[in-house]
């Protein structure tokens, strides 16, 4: 877990976008520039780039620099902490559990 507490609310309103939930989608297990992922949700650079500001701001993407171009992933960590987060917070009653359920 990282030493950053994720804040719920940012959290949840970075997931609550469509199309950055599309651009999450697209960059989870790989890296992708800004081009990439304009061409694959066929948005404008600058949508993509307000998103991706956003999905920073919430630290749910890794950033990469490779000369001019930068590389952004799905943070799997960060996502999985903001879920645990949202869950201890608006349902600290209720039993987390991170391990598969198995059938009784």
């Amino acid at each position: 877990m990282s030493n950053e507490s994720v804040d719920p609310v940012v959290f949840a309103k970075a997931l609550a976008d469509e199309t950055r939930q599309k651009i999450m989608t697209l960059c989870c297990c790989r890296w992708l520039n800004v081009g990439e992922i304009v061409d694959a949700l066929e948005v404008s650079q600058p949508t993509v780039s307000h998103h991706l500001s956003l999905l920073r701001a919430a630290n749910l993407v890794n950033v990469r620099r490779e000369g001019k171009q930068v590389y952004y992933t799905l943070n799997q960590v960060r996502l999985a902490e903001g879920c645990c987060t949202l869950a201890e917070t608006f349902a600290p009653d209720h039993e987390l559990s991170l391990s598969p359920r198995t059938p009784d």
